[in-house]
């Protein structure tokens, strides 16, 4: 006999932990289900153990180009550590334990959904009123003939390593293979970065893949751009990437950067009337809803892979299932690199702003030129903002920084696109001196003239 719940969320993530924490919290009896760990990708594999790791590459950065400051090294084996207690040693015991008591029934295994409102798990037959499809995404390798030769890594193998190889190949220059590509080379790994594209970040404005590379390159990165692999090979104790321009490259493990898919094969989401995308996505609606009592939120839809994404559909599933529905809106999230110095940006670029019909007008500035927080912060200032106008209706449509901290203060280009703040209510803030955010007042001036 089947078990029933209000809720089932398949998928412990953070977005299905919001969206099972929030209805928890209004009293649902709610069924959780996880084949992996509670906490997900992000917490164990990504991003929590990816930051841990860059985060004192950052800082000796910091203490380099601050005056009166020296001595700065890594240790990689008390860095490794504190990842691992981060990432709680691949042990999600306490999280269990915590819905548990919540109130929750935790079913460990894999899941699929056998029509709507029924799901088989663990040897287990439920059924819900409600199902919350949260189950994430996974790294998608390439294709290349010989690759089974290699030693081949992705995200997880790179964040969960205990040894650091003396040479890597990154292939893929988005933001997962410059993390990796940075978080390496900080801890002087000889690092080449493959892309197949003209420019670093190539979704991101021109500029910033211009500076990123610049900055990549100051790191000792060796990177090269419209170059991809054709064929992998042993050679002794060397991975090989043969490449279509002829050349190769030879390293100790080979790390791809290169996409991920949605996890929704064997799912059966489509038993229960979803239907699925061109990538194998949950295609939802504007609440998160795949069909009737059913909803996807976070990487398996597809819409914007990112964590603080995921959180937010977390919110938004969990309130139309509540009966307070509202609808989701994707104008102006931040999508931070954590490079060094960081990449940050939110909203259209210039190409797609030409795409809508928008008559725009951008302006670039270079921090180090108008402020005097660059000049405090390290003696040979980095950083640069670029912001882009819809010159019709006066707001804010696009943003993008590189600089230190960067991840931190696009949130008020991020928050004046998502409420259309007029350009003249952004030209009366009054920033704190002397920060970074001063900024926006010294490029808002300049796009103004």
């Amino acid at each position: 006999m089947s078990e029933h719940f209000d809720v089932a969320v398949l998928g412990m993530g953070p977005g299905g932990e919001v969206a099972a924490g929030r209805l928890l919290a209004a009293g649902k009896r709610v069924a959780v289900l996880e084949q992996e760990l509670i906490g997900g990708e992000c917490a164990y594999w990504a991003c929590v153990p990816s930051k841990t790791v860059l985060r004192p590459v950052e800082a000796r950065t910091g203490v380099r180009r601050a005056a009166g400051t020296s001595g700065a090294e890594l240790d990689w084996t008390d860095a490794r550590e504190h990842r691992d207690v981060m990432a709680r040693g691949l042990d999600d015991s306490a999280q269990a334990e915590s819905y548990t008591d919540q109130g929750a029934t935790v079913i460990r295994g894999a899941a699929r959904v056998t029509g709507p409102g029924r799901i088989r798990a663990g040897g287990r037959e439920i059924t819900a009123e409600h199902i919350v499809l949260a189950t994430g995404s996974e790294a998608v390798v390439p294709p290349i003939e010989g690759i089974e030769t290699v030693t081949a890594w992705t995200n997880r193998e790179t964040y969960t390593t205990r040894d650091l190889p003396g040479r890597a190949v990154v292939v893929g220059g988005g933001a997962v293979g410059v993390e990796t590509a940075t978080f390496l080379a900080g801890y002087g790994v000889r690092v080449t970065l493959v892309h197949r594209g003209r420019r670093l970040l190539d979704r991101e404005d021109p500029r910033v893949g211009e500076l990123l590379q610049g900055h990549l390159a100051e790191a000792g990165v060796d990177v090269r751009l419209e170059s991809s692999a054709t064929g992998a090979r042993r050679a002794g104790e060397d991975s090989v990437l043969d490449l279509d321009d002829g050349t190769e490259v030879a390293a100790d493990v080979v790390v791809f950067g290169t996409g991920r898919r949605p996890r929704t094969r064997g799912l059966g989401c489509e038993e229960a009337g979803a239907r699925l995308g061109e990538h194998g996505e949950v295609l939802v609606d504007e609440h998160c809803r795949a069909a009737q009592n059913l909803w996807a939120i976070g990487d398996v839809t597809g819409v914007m892979p990112y964590t603080h994404v995921a959180k937010y559909q977390g919110r938004i599933a969990a309130d139309a299932i509540l009966g307070r529905p509202r609808p989701a809106g994707y104008e102006g999230i931040p999508r931070v690199v954590f490079a060094d110095p960081e990449i940050a940006a939110a909203g259209l670029t210039g190409e797609q702003a030409d795409q809508r019909g928008i008559r725009t007008a951008a302006v670039e500035l270079d921090l180090a030129q108008s402020l005097a927080r660059p000049w405090t912060y390290e003696r040979e200032p980095r950083g640069h903002l670029g912001l882009l106008a819809d010159a019709d209706r006066k707001v804010l449509v696009g943003a993008w920084a590189v600089g230190p901290m960067a991840g931190e203060w696009i949130h008020q280009a991020s928050l004046a696109i998502r409420t259309q703040l007029p350009l003249d209510v952004l030209r009366d803030q009054v920033a704190q001196f002397p920060t970074y955010h001063e900024a926006y007042l010294a490029a808002l001036d300049e796009l103004d003239a």
